[in-house]
């Protein structure tokens, strides 16, 4: 079974060394390409204040924060969360960075030492779009992933979002074109399709539906070249 973590933090200013502390974790898993319910969520007391410029992104202040745990108080729950897997961080240098000096304080080791691995999906979505914007906001509204929701960061919703926009990054089209292409994996498609179909009941797209599909295919048009798997084959 495929395991992966999508990891977010939020933190009282940008820097780390600087003596600047992670004040909230999130992690959502996904299993088999499925965001499960599974998810560790804390929000972490930095015995020191918040920059007035990080509460502006994320709403906490240092009152906020008094009454909740420290990290070594959460660390062994969260290590355990994360343990094996493979983590997925947007700008993961950022987080590693914070991640592994609250560890060390804590006396846990570094952070790539208790995963399988760190896929930073940032660099990912550079690689993708070249040239382009590619924060969680842009990527979000790119593969049609809403985030209506997300008028400040937060690190459990900022997470979730990212899970479902890397689960739209690696897709695999292109692989899946490639398949499609030899003649063997032709002529299995085809046998497939030779099923009973007057036993299948047709439910009709409603039109909201169908425009939401086509505009999907649009952005999908844009990204892949040469248009996407899906109009390729219906041509």
């Amino acid at each position: 079974m495929s395991r992966l973590v999508v990891l977010d933090t939020e933190t009282t200013g940008l820097n780390a060394r600087h003596g600047d502390r992670i004040i909230e974790i999130g992690c959502v898993e996904i299993l088999d390409r499925r965001i499960s319910e599974r998810v560790f969520h804390a929000y972490l007391n930095p015995e020191r204040e918040v920059e007035l410029g990080a509460t502006r992104v994320h709403g906490l202040t240092r009152e906020d924060l008094m009454a909740k745990p420290k990290f070594a108080e959460v660390a062994k729950d969260f290590l355990d969360f994360v343990a094996g897997a493979e983590v997925i961080i947007h700008n993961a240098d950022f987080d590693v960075e914070f991640l592994d000096l609250e560890l060390g304080r804590a006396r846990l080791g570094a952070f790539r030492e208790q995963v399988a691995k760190v896929t930073d999906s940032l660099f990912m979505a550079r690689e993708l779009h070249p040239g382009r914007k590619n924060s969680l906001d842009a990527l979000c509204e790119r593969y049609f992933v809403n985030n209506a929701n997300r008028t400040l960061h937060g690190a459990l919703l900022d997470a979730r979002l990212l899970a479902e926009v890397y689960l739209s990054m690696t897709r695999g089209q292109e692989s899946l074109m490639m398949e499609l292409e030899t003649p063997a994996a032709a002529a299995a498609a085809h046998a497939a399709l030779q099923i009973d179909i007057s036993s299948l009941i047709v439910v009709p797209a409603l039109p909201e539906e169908i425009a939401l599909h086509e505009r999907y295919l649009d952005g999908l048009d844009k990204e892949a070249k040469g248009g996407s798997l899906w109009r390729r084959l219906a041509a």
